[in-house]
């Protein structure tokens, strides 16, 4: 016995000490292509802390309150806080393979003895009918050493998986934020569009009015009363498809939001008008590696080091497996009032698994570990240089519309003033009706030309948002808990961090 026990403990030293000699992995780190600075103007300054609270900046509540109701209705959200959650389970899996198990065991039965015997001085005995009562409870234990790391492997590749799957969930709160932003703002420029239709169209059929009286006391030709009719439906046309649009953005803020459109409307009759957008401060260049703090990009990474430990534990299934048992138990006998109890216990069997024939099976599951590491290296690479381009895109975009602005501004001021002269020369009989509708055409065309530039400006904006990550920081960042994972109405915030 004392021999048995000693081989024991030398075969359990053995595997834990083999437990170390894990398989050398690939890279779970690898060198991306990122610029040393950006090649495009930065909105603050240069300073990345300037962007925390980003949606604030507007000074919009009601902004900020339809984003957070947008997170909650969204099943992107949803679905990506489930997949953090199954992560979680998956890894507290991975990690419990690295130990023990226990099992507990219990079973009851009755029946017949399978034996008779008796005395015959007495006359009495045990019977083949006699019924027999074991009851037997015990404790099973098993234990894998992880020789060549492959229950590591799978607990690193769990982890990895996990935190990717967090900033995952962050990444569809950023998307749906951006979403709501945009529709929120296409929402206010089809607003102030549907103002400026409105004003042309009572301007128009304010014209056709003076003019159908003119022709009618003879003093304007009825070729003028015709083409200033034509104009007033032209304009009447113009503001009914107009009010459409607007009707159709308003139901897409209502779908993205989840709040009731009546309650919506009410929301947004009681809002301020749109605040102007930050303004846009050229600088030379800043470091570029804040592009890490995209979740999207730290996702990607993660995949990397995930699929590193893939390879791992593929590598290491080609390779023996030593695993060790034991049990104890207590078996109970009850028969015509007579107990009876055993107490047993077993140490083994401590077997060793070597892999010798399998048709290739494990080297070709490796080699397939391989290529899907391959491929995240590849992916992870190229989700960076998107993410470079996705900035530079819109700070260029950003710039670009904040320097148009102010001459957008100017045009519609001087063709104002240009419109007003000539409806007075009109007036007067100094200006015909044509000169009359073409100067209202070019207004028209530059006020729609400086609608259009703001909501281009607001796009570049969010987009700016989008492509840094929304102000994501993976050291500060969460996964959800259980409450967000089925009620996600944490306000959105926007706190820019550089990488680690």
């Amino acid at each position: 016995m004392r021999k048995l026990r000693l081989e024991l403990l030398a075969a359990v030293c053995l595997g834990i000490g083999l437990s170390g000699c894990a398989l050398t992995r690939p890279p779970a780190q690898v060198e991306a292509p990122v610029p040393t600075q950006w090649h495009a103007p930065l909105p603050h300054g240069g300073s990345l802390t300037s962007l925390a609270d980003w949606w604030s900046q507007l000074d919009d509540p009601l902004l900020v309150e339809l984003i957070a109701a947008a997170e909650a209705a969204s099943p992107n959200v949803a679905s990506a806080a489930a997949r953090v959650a199954e992560a979680r389970f998956t890894r507290v899996q991975a990690g419990a393979a690295l130990l023990p198990s226990l099992d507990g065991t219990a079973s009851a039965s009755r029946g017949p003895v399978g034996l008779s015997s008796g005395s015959s001085g007495s006359g009495s005995g045990l019977s083949s009918s006699t019924p027999i009562t074991t009851l037997q409870a015990g404790l099973q234990s098993k234990w894998e050493a992880d020789l060549f790391g492959r229950l590591r492997a799978d607990r690193d590749s769990a982890e990895a998986k996990q935190s990717s799957a967090n900033a995952k969930w962050h990444d569809a709160r950023v998307a749906v934020a951006a979403e709501t932003a945009n529709a929120y703002f296409a929402e206010r420029a089809c607003q102030q569009q549907l103002r400026v239709s409105e004003s042309d169209a009572r301007s128009r059929a304010e014209t056709s009015r003076l003019t159908d009286l003119s022709a009618k006391a003879g003093f304007t030709a009825p070729a003028d009363a015709a083409l200033a009719r034509a104009s007033a439906s032209d304009a009447s046309g113009r503001l009914t498809q107009q009010r459409a649009q607007c009707a159709v953005q308003r139901k897409a803020l209502v779908a993205l939001s989840g709040i009731d459109e009546t309650t919506l409307e009410q929301k947004l009759a009681a809002a301020p008008a749109q605040r102007s957008l930050p303004a846009v401060g050229s600088i030379a260049s800043v470091p570029a590696e804040a592009i890490s703090q995209r979740p999207d990009v730290y996702a990607a990474e993660l995949g990397v080091a995930s699929a590193s430990a893939d390879v791992g534990s593929a590598e290491a299934e080609r390779y023996p497996k030593l695993t060790v048992s034991g049990s104890i138990g207590r078996t109970q006998y009850r028969v015509s009032g007579v107990h009876q109890s055993l107490e047993t216990w077993t140490v083994g069997p401590i077997a060793l698994t070597v892999p010798l024939l399998d048709g290739g099976a494990r080297k070709a599951n490796a080699d397939a570990a391989k290529a899907r590491y391959a491929e995240a290296v590849s992916l992870y690479r190229a989700n960076v240089r998107q993410a470079v381009r996705e900035v530079e895109e819109a700070l260029v975009n950003l710039d670009a519309t904040n320097t148009r602005t102010a001459d957008a501004d100017a045009a519609v001021k001087n063709y104002q003033a240009s419109f007003d002269a000539t409806q007075a020369r009109y007036s007067s009989g100094l200006a015909s009706l044509f000169e009359l509708e073409d100067s209202r055409r070019t207004l028209f065309t530059a006020q729609t030309a400086r609608v259009t530039l703001q909501r281009e400006r607001t796009e570049a904006w969010v987009a700016l948002y989008r492509s840094m990550g929304g102000g994501w920081n993976r050291q500060s960042a969460a996964a959800p808990s259980s409450s967000e994972s089925t009620s996600m109405t944490t306000t959105p915030t926007a706190k820019v961090a550089t990488s680690p």
